[in-house]
This record gives structure tokens, C-alpha cells and sequence, in this order.
């Protein structure tokens, strides 16, 4: 790493987090602290929802499955556009009825407070597991640099490094905090993604073009894979992509609190289109850079080209092959992406926990003496230390951390989905059932992606999504036909004999 890197890489660590909380402003009770003032423009809610959805998995993962496989994150990108016009027209005004701090509020309203809480239960617990798999892909590249200066820093010690960083303004600064640097964060990355795309397309020799086509690395889709283990069949692409879309952006409180702090219907509607183009332009470069390194190796594999994982195509292409500054200001960009995912993620647990365990929280708020607003960031703190120390167990996972990451969130995406659509649209639809439904659909869906593989190969997380539906909707029929049966039985037993 030369002086440059070192110095681009402090100027923007130092300038990040003092300009988001100069954008930011002062915090003074827990709602501005988690809410926002619901004055942020829709366009940096927009950026902050594509910084929150793409994270450091897309910067590490595409290029590396793009490699292998071609332009098919921007086949996934269509299926997302879909998603999100769900989302906007039918969603998005359950949002906008009342004032809410979590998305799981209107299921408090629907079903009462105990499907409330499971459901915000099982968001904190997949994603504190998810985002555990997003910190430890951030460290991939940081290592691999500081390994190439001969800087051997414990592991521990890097994540404890950008948790703190990240804590500082997430917790003094609130979620306007997080908006504007995940806005300026998002702007870093697609700049580095654009640099390397547009380096390696520079260096190409005449004649890549036609190459790639022949090679098929421009399909959009993967028309020789298996339905069940690739994501990025056409109907995995476009149908799984438009279903994992409204799951997390239509019932996932990370992607909900921002359509929370929009000002009106409109501005949350348009920051929820807007952000599909920032997602589009962000994969179509980073498979753009993916495709450009398959031709520079000469159609080599990533095993023939020497890498153990997708993972460590793009990370090891920063390292050896971008000038110096350009090098350091994409590290940067990753870091970026690591610590937006992270703000948002933390900002999302404590309002998900605040909101949806309140009377809880009111307890310990008066156990330790403190406000509202200082209980409310010790609990960002707390799911900080939480999130470091999940990092470590997926230290030695094989599969490509953006499909990891995917597929956990998708164990509880899937009955959470259920559970909104049976509450829009079945009115006799009570918590009696879909209660436990829900309960058993979840470590149903856990042990479907821990045991399930179809052809030898993990099942894809759009079918883990299917499957959630269909075992909570499956499961709340059956205690539906118990329940009738059980009073049937009781007031048959009431009746007096003659």
C-alpha cells in the first residue's frame, strides 16, 4: 500500500462520519434518534436504500460471479424493478396510515402485540445472523491488503476497529446520520466500481466484445442451471428476484425505516422506484469488471485462475492490479459499503427493539436510570457487540458470502411475507393460528438450507421464500381445521342430553 492509498483512505475515514453528523443535527429524544424528523429528502432515502440493500457482498461477490456466470445480477435487477412496484402500490401506504417506528407496528395492529413481537423477534435474530456474514466479507479485502504490507492485525481487532468508527456516528447522529453517509457512501463505491470497470475495459485488446457475447458472459440469465440451485434462472431471476424484493423492502424493518422517515406517500414511493436504478447501474458494473477479468485470465476458471472462492477474485484485482490512490480510494469504497450496511442494520435492531418490546424497554430504562434517548443508543451498541462476535462464525463458510447472506434473511422472509398478505388480504385471518404457524414455518426454513440440497447443491434462496409461504400458510390451515374441531367437540360435549 503506498503513502496515497494510506492517505486517501484517512481523509475519508476522518471526513465521513463529521460531515454526516454536520448533515444530521443535534438528537433530542428517541423518535428523532430513530425516525428522523420524517423530513429527509426522498432522493438521499433512495441512495440509502440501495447503500443498505447492496452492501459489501455486492462489491466483493458480483465480479466474482459474474466471472463464472455473466451479466446475470442484471437479470436479478429486473426482477427487483417488479418487487418494488408491488411494494410501492400496495405496501407502502400500510406505512403511511399512522406514525410508526417499526414495520411490525402494523401487525400489532392487525393481530395484536404477541405477533408483533415474534415477528420483530425473528427479524432481530436473522438479521444480527445476515449482517454477521456481510461484516466478516468486509474484512476480506482489508485483510488481504494489510497481508500484502506484511501488517498481520488480528482479525478481532479490524472488526472491533469499523464497529467503533461506525458506532461513533450512528449513535451521536441518529438515522439522518445514517442517511446521509450511507448517500455519500453509495456515491464512493459506484465511482470505484465505474474507475475499475472502465481500467479494465481500457486495457482490453480489440475484439473482448465479441468474445465475451460468444462466450455467452452477456446472458442475463443462467438457461443451463438447475431451477432449484441458481438464482438466476429467468424464473428465479425475475419471479424470485420480485418476491425477495417485496419480502425485504415491503416487511423487512432495515428497508422499511426509511420508507418510515419519508415525508409523504409520494417521497417514499419515489424513493423506492429511484433506488432500483442505483441497484441496476451498481451490478451492471461490477459484472461489468467480473466479465472483463474472465477475458483478461483467457476464459481460465476462478480454480485455474488460483482463487479458493468467488469471494477473492475482486478483492486480490484491487490489491495487484489498481494504480496507486485509485487502490485506496477503493478500499475505501468498501469500507464504505461495510459501515453503511452496518449504521443501517444497527439503526434498524434498535428501533425494531425500542418499538416492538416497549414496556421491556421502559423497565430497563428506569433499572439503569438513564432516558429514553441514552437507553436507546445502549441498545445500538449492545446489537454492536452482538454483531462483531457473529462475525467470527462464519469465518470458514465455502459458499459466496452474498448467497449466504441471502439465504438466512430468506428463512425468515418468507412467513414474514405470508403473515403481511394474510393480514391485507384475509379479514378472518387471527393470531390463533397464524401464531404458530409462524413459529414452526422459521426452523422449518432453517433446517430446508441447512439440509436441503437438491442435485448436491444448496436450495436457492428465492425457493427458501416459496417455501416459507406455503409452510405458513399450510401450517395455519391445519391449526385452523384443529381449532374448529377442538370447539365443535366442546360445545357438542355442552349440549344437554335428552
Amino acid at each position: 500500500m503506498s503513502l496515497t492509498d494510506l492517505l486517501v483512505m484517512l481523509a475519508y475515514l476522518a471526513g465521513m462520519p463529521v460531515a454526516a453528523l454536520a448533515l444530521a443535527g443535534r438528537q433530542s429524544s428517541p423518535q428523532t434518534y430513530l425516525e428522523g424528523h420524517a423530513d429527509l429528502p426522498w432522493w438521499a432515502l433512495s441512495l440509502s436504500l440501495v447503500a443498505t440493500e447492496t452492501s459489501t457482498l455486492t462489491v466483493i461477490s458480483v465480479p466474482g460471479i459474474a466471472y463464472g456466470s455473466g451479466m446475470v445480477f442484471i437479470g436479478l435487477a429486473l426482477g427487483y424493478l417488479l418487487g418494488r412496484g408491488i411494494v410501492a402500490w400496495w405496501f407502502v401506504p400500510l406505512y403511511q396510515q399512522g406514525r410508526m417506528l417499526s414495520a411490525y407496528d402494523w401487525l400489532g395492529q392487525r393481530f395484536g402485540t404477541s405477533m408483533q413481537r415474534l415477528a420483530s423477534a425473528t427479524f432481530l435474530l436473522t438479521r444480527l445472523l445476515a449482517e454477521a456474514v456481510r461484516l466478516f466479507a468486509g474484512m476480506l479485502p482489508l485483510a488481504t491488503m494489510l497481508a500484502a504490507m506484511h501488517w498481520h492485525v488480528p482479525q478481532p481487532i479490524l472488526l472491533g476497529a469499523i464497529m467503533l468508527l461506525t458506532l461513533f456516528y450512528t449513535v451521536c447522529g441518529g438515522l439522518r446520520a445514517v442517511v446521509w453517509s450511507d448517500s455519500m457512501q453509495f456515491g464512493l463505491y459506484l465511482f470505484g466500481a465505474s474507475a475499475c470497470a472502465a481500467l479494465l475495459w481500457h486495457g482490453a485488446p480489440s475484439g473482448t466484445w465479441h468474445a465475451l457475447q460468444q462466450a455467452g458472459r452477456l446472458h442475463l440469465f443462467a438457461h443451463n442451471a438447475s431451477v432449484l440451485n441458481s438464482p438466476f434462472t429467468p424464473l428465479a431471476a425475475l419471479g424470485g428476484g420480485a418476491l425477495l424484493c417485496v419480502a425485504s423492502h415491503g416487511t423487512d424493518q432495515l428497508m422499511v425505516q426509511r420508507i418510515l422517515a419519508a415525508r409523504s406517500l409520494r417521497d417514499a414511493r419515489l424513493a423506492l422506484m429511484g433506488s432500483v436504478l442505483g441497484v441496476g447501474a451498481l451490478f451492471a458494473l461490477l459484472s461489468l469488471s467480473g466479465i472483463l477479468l474472465w477475458a483478461r485470465n483467457g476464459g481460465q476458471t476462478l480454480a485455474q485462475a488460483g482463487f479458493a472462492s468467488p469471494d477473492a477474485l475482486f478483492p486480490a484485482y484491487i490489491v495487484h492490479d489498481l494504480p496507486p490512490g485509485l487502490r485506496g480510494l477503493m478500499l475505501a469504497g468498501i469500507l464504505a459499503a461495510t459501515m453503511g450496511s452496518l449504521s443501517a442494520t444497527l439503526s434498524a435492531m434498535t428501533a425494531a427493539s425500542v418499538g416492538d418490546f416497549a414496556p421491556l424497554c421502559a423497565r430497563a430504562t428506569r433499572a439503569l436510570g438513564c432516558s429514553a434517548l441514552g437507553f436507546a443508543r445502549l441498545v445500538s451498541v449492545g446489537w454492536g457487540c452482538a454483531l462483531v462476535a457473529g462475525a467470527g462464525l462464519f469465518a470458514h463458510a465455502s459458499q459466496s458470502a452474498i448467497m449466504l447472506g441471502l439465504s438466512i434473511a430468506a428463512c425468515g422472509y418468507g412467513p414474514m411475507l405470508g403473515t403481511f398478505v394474510a393480514g391485507m388480504a384475509i379479514p378472518r385471518a387471527t393470531a390463533r393460528t397464524l401464531a404458530p404457524a409462524f413459529a414452526l414455518s422459521v426452523p422449518l426454513l432453517v433446517w430446508a438450507m441447512l439440509a436441503w440440497h437438491p442435485n448436491g447443491q444448496p436450495l436457492a434462496f428465492a425457493w427458501l421464500i416459496v417455501l416459507g409461504i406455503v409452510a405458513l400458510f399450510g401450517l395455519a390451515g391445519l391449526f385452523h381445521i384443529m381449532h374448529f374441531s377442538h370447539n365443535a367437540l366442546h360445545n357438542r360435549n355442552r349440549r344437554p342430553h335428552p
